[in-house]
């Protein structure tokens, strides 16, 4: 089973050499930073993650509660109204349809499927919450990337004044995208623990949505790398 399931301590170890191996590289590289931030992300999201699979005790009691205060009162109206004693057909069917009305006014009764599903809700938009913080650390990580150029290894690259600083070394290029894809591979493994811990088809498509978000921009990168190995 270990080879079976991601596991939230090794994830979070591998960001953190990660950080250990951007701040040795590039010490004063705001990527440094954001490294961090992900190391602090995937603590709060493992945890949350793990959180998820124990079950929403208060919420289980409201429902048992519920249910059986719905029987009560179905066996209850039973007893003051005996449809042995109600003399004619009629009577008998208004006094069932009253029971029935009684009973889908009553928490315990026609809501107890959805106030099964209300555990199933309270979940997912805790998983959305946290997902948002991921989804906007990608983003994060993608613009450290945007101004790693290629084309700035040329020997015929001009810049503008407005340009922004161009890192001019092809391995330092290199190690710093491929920094930037490692980063957004972790996200991809600290969304999966959600998908891991609720078993919801609506979350793992929410987690779904964030691997692809990192593995279309990790594709990117790889792009970059691709270019700079041809010029060398």
């Amino acid at each position: 089973m270990r080879y079976r399931m991601l596991d939230s301590q090794l994830i979070i170890e591998t960001a953190k050499r990660l950080e250990e191996r951007v701040a040795e590289r590039f010490p004063e590289a705001g990527l440094r930073g954001v490294a961090g931030e992900l190391v602090s992300l995937s603590r709060d999201l493992a945890k949350a993650a793990k959180d998820l699979e124990a079950p929403i005790w208060w919420l289980r009691g409201v429902i048992v509660a519920a249910f059986i205060a719905g029987v009560a009162m179905f066996l209850l109206v039973g007893t003051i109204l005996p449809l042995d004693r109600i003399s004619g057909a009629d009577d008998a069917v208004q006094s069932m349809q009253g029971i029935e009305a009684t009973q889908h006014g009553h928490p315990g009764g026609a809501r107890l499927p959805g106030a099964i599903r209300t555990e199933e809700r309270i979940n997912r938009k805790k998983v959305f919450r946290q997902l948002h913080g991921l989804r906007s650390l990608i983003h994060v990580i993608d613009m450290h990337q945007l101004t790693k150029d290629p084309a700035a290894l040329s020997a015929d690259f001009k810049p503008t004044p407005h340009s922004p600083a161009r890192m001019t070394n092809a391995a330092d290029l290199a190690r710093y995208l491929d920094y930037c894809s490692e980063m957004l591979s972790i996200t991809g493994k600290i969304a999966a623990l959600f998908a891991q811990s609720v078993n919801d088809d609506v979350v793992i498509h929410g987690v779904n949505d964030i691997e692809n978000l990192s593995s279309n921009l990790s594709r990117k990168i790889w792009q970059k790398i691709t270019l700079i190995e041809d010029r060398q």
